[in-house]
């Protein structure tokens, strides 16, 4: 039996080795495959960069309180340089305020189930679409001239709009992967690029790929940050993306091929990756391994 809580602290950089230069940010975020920028209430499975950054979870900011945490804005600093670098993508799954980062190689997975399958057809405002006629003039706005900062989009637009109405715009877009922040400067604030044009490899691969299968690697590599968890926890974490019964029978179907398999810790039955024939399960040796 292993020490989920240390391994999952180990592996989530919370046991006193934080995460402080780009290379460390870059082996970090390939690591856990995803983690939230800040924590949040209720408590969502899934490691924080601000407590990677911190080297702990002691009192770490919620989105809330950032402004107020010197930590929040130099691991802030360091999440824009892993954007910038394109070895992460940064989507509002949860919610707008708090940065969901997804690293480069799961990426296309990612997008397979919340991106668009024809990203350079324009969004259109009609009765049953998901955007509104705001958000479809701010993309054309972004195509047209990003990468571009809010403030000089909120010119563009022009009208007399709030910018909470042009916040509301962006977050539509930007849930289904149509644009994505790219940069933040001092005095500034946030750029935006249509995705395509930033990430144009990711995104076609992303078309390229099943949901079925992009479940089933999303769903491993979550299980492989985590260490292990309960059925709850994966319909919890992933019915923000797909139906849960989608997630039952993905789990249900990579149980059957002993890809995933059950192991108790404590009293509850959960479900990891299935080890290795030779593998024992040590816990130093399962740490090491999966910070690799």
């Amino acid at each position: 039996m292993f020490d989920l809580d240390q391994l999952r602290r180990q592996k989530w950089h919370l046991d006193g080795q934080p995460v402080r230069t780009l290379d460390d940010a870059r082996t970090f975020i390939e690591s856990v495959g995803f983690c939230l920028m800040y924590p949040m209430k209720p408590a969502v499975l899934v490691p924080t960069f601000v407590g990677a950054w911190s080297g702990s979870d002691e009192r770490l900011p919620t989105w809330q309180l950032a402004f107020s945490d010197s930590r929040a804005q130099d691991a802030t600093d360091l999440m824009v340089r892993l954007l910038r670098d394109k070895s992460a993508y940064e989507t509002n799954l949860f919610d707008e305020n708090n940065t969901f980062l997804v690293a480069a190689s799961i990426f296309p997975y990612f997008y397979a189930l919340v991106g668009e399958r024809n990203p350079r057809q324009a969004p259109r405002p009609t009765p049953r679409s998901e955007y509104s006629q705001l958000a479809c003039d701010a993309y054309e706005i972004i195509r047209r001239d990003g990468p571009i900062s809010k403030h000089k989009l909120l010119e563009s637009l022009g009208g007399g709009l709030s910018a909470a109405a042009v916040d509301k715009s962006l977050a539509e877009l930007w849930s289904k992967l149509r644009i994505t922040r790219v940069d933040y400067r001092l005095g500034e604030g946030v750029y935006w690029d249509v995705l395509f044009r930033w990430s144009p490899e990711a995104v076609r691969e992303g078309i390229g790929l099943s949901v079925a299968e992009s479940l089933s690697a999303l769903l491993s590599k979550y299980l492989d940050c985590v260490i292990a968890a309960d059925q709850q926890e994966l319909e919890t974490f992933f019915g923000n993306v797909v139906p849960r019964s989608r997630i039952r029978e993905a789990i249900k179907a990579l149980l059957a091929a002993r890809e995933l398999s059950f192991v108790h810790v404590g009293n509850r039955s959960l479900i990891q990756i299935t080890p290795a024939k030779s593998e024992t399960v040590d816990p130093a040796e399962h740490s090491q391994r999966m910070r690799r």
